[in-house]
């Protein structure tokens, strides 16, 4: 009954939600059809095509919505999220969705079997615009309506916490300064085997009274705050809560790193906690690398004219191969074969040595003001990042991404927090690169990568 429940009150938001994504398609077409004409004669002096062509949009639109909605899991119980990770939350989807839009209509071309007329731009902004807002203002609205409802005692889950004394005293502070979470403590249980009064707080027992305490009180949610070797003890009474209907919380005293993602998944049946250092919404992961075959296959093919000149150039100005070959780490620690246009002289790799003590990178990058190793060609190739327009195929072929972490070299040294970097697939480009290029030390180098992923 209670997974019934829960599936109607999922798919009644869901509506909702897909309805104002409806309305943002409607009234963003008034707006660019109806109100920019007169208000903006110059700049729109004609209306758009009727909007009986536009509608054969409508369920790209809320397919590129519903999916990213439904696979962030927007419609899990959010009964303690904040405002701000709500608003993250939403822009998330809003990302998505306009990345999905833009990809059927710039890459799949689907306006053009599904529209007689080209997209307008300014529709398509105002529409993802007014699509976020109105999502938001939604959360707002019902948030607010929430906490009155709790304020009157209305949407109230009551709450058992059982732990040791310390964590279940702080547990129960936190849900105290929050009351719009709608949780009322009936009271704790302590695992040390200290009784009713012996700590602060309304002690109602030790562990093994859970389950009589459950049957003399009304509550909805128990909570565990125990450590993991203490979990097998507690099966008992976790088959005797979920026997009884009552929905059972742990509250792991584990403390994983701050900039890692927390989720639950099942193998075979066999509940895992996955602590995640890099994004794992497998959505969005496929979208990326939809979009950096696509991308980098166009980009590949367009800068297949310029690649041809230079390597004549390359050619008729210093001797050796055209590209520069060296194995990188990429995604975590796969090595593969990274290709370049060759920049240096050819035995620039055994002269390394011989210019160490020149070296004004700490940790293990390396670069040298004026490195005479340079050919005069490749300056200019540097410059202009001309020599990484081979890596399209790297992107195309799936070592690297268009945007990500730079490859590691195999042979260097890494620290493991350095080696974290491999938790996500390489790139051509990164923050670091746009920050700064070559004034940026190899900490801050790190510290921007990380800040990335």
């Amino acid at each position: 009954m209670l997974k019934q429940r829960v599936r109607l009150q999922t798919a009644l938001i869901l509506a909702l939600d897909l309805s104002l994504v409806a309305a943002a398609f409607f009234l963003a077409y008034w707006i660019r059809s109806g109100l920019f004409p007169l208000a903006l004669p110059g700049l729109y002096p004609q209306p758009l095509y009727p909007l009986s062509d536009h509608l054969p949009l409508l369920p790209l639109a809320l397919v590129t919505w519903g999916a990213p909605l439904v696979f962030t899991r927007r419609y899990r119980s959010h009964r303690t999220a904040d405002l701000k990770t709500e608003a993250t939350a939403i822009l998330k989807v809003a990302a998505i969705a306009t990345l999905l839009t833009l990809f059927a209509v710039f890459v799949l071309r689907l306006d053009q079997l599904l529209m007689q007329d080209s997209l307008s731009r300014t529709w398509l902004l105002l529409f993802t615009g007014l699509a976020f807002l109105l999502l938001l203002a939604d959360k707002i609205a019902l948030r607010l309506v929430s906490r009155d409802m709790r304020r009157h005692g209305l949407n109230q889950r009551t709450v058992l916490i059982a732990g040791a004394p310390e964590a279940a005293a702080q547990l129960a502070e936190s849900i105290e300064d929050h009351p719009h979470w709608g949780l009322q403590i009936i009271g704790l249980v302590h695992t040390n085997g200290s009784g009713p009064g012996t700590a602060p707080g309304n002690v109602l027992g030790r562990m093994d009274d859970v389950l009589r305490i459950v049957s003399e009180h009304v509550v909805d949610d128990v909570f565990f705050t125990v450590t993991p070797h203490e979990l097998p003890a507690l099966k008992e009474i976790i088959d005797g809560l979920q026997e009884q209907g009552i929905r059972t919380r742990i509250a792991l005293d584990l403390l994983p790193p701050a900039h890692s993602k927390v989720d639950l998944e099942y193998l075979d049946g066999r509940p895992v906690v996955t602590l995640s250092p890099a994004p794992s919404n497998l959505l969005l992961l496929l979208f990326k690398r939809a979009y950096d075959f696509s991308i980098g296959a166009v980009l590949l093919v367009i800068s297949l004219p310029v690649m041809l000149i230079l390597a004549l150039l390359i050619k008729a100005t210093s001797s050796g191969s055209v590209l520069y070959r060296q194995t990188r780490c990429g995604l975590n620690g796969r090595r593969f074969t990274m290709y370049k246009l060759r920049t240096m002289v050819p035995d620039a790799d055994q002269r390394k040595r011989e210019l160490a003590h020149l070296n004004m990178m700490e940790g293990p990058a390396f670069k040298v003001r004026s490195d005479p190793r340079i050919t005069p060609l490749g300056h200019y190739l540097r410059k202009f990042s001309l020599d990484e327009l081979p890596q399209f195929w790297n992107v195309v072929r799936g070592d690297m991404s268009l945007v990500g972490p730079r490859p590691l070299e195999e042979k260097e040294p890494y620290t493991p927090r350095q080696r974290r970097r491999l938790s996500m697939k390489p790139g051509i480009t990164c923050l670091w690169q746009i920050s700064g290029r070559s004034d940026l030390d190899f900490d801050r180098w790190m510290e921007l990568d990380l800040e990335y992923i």
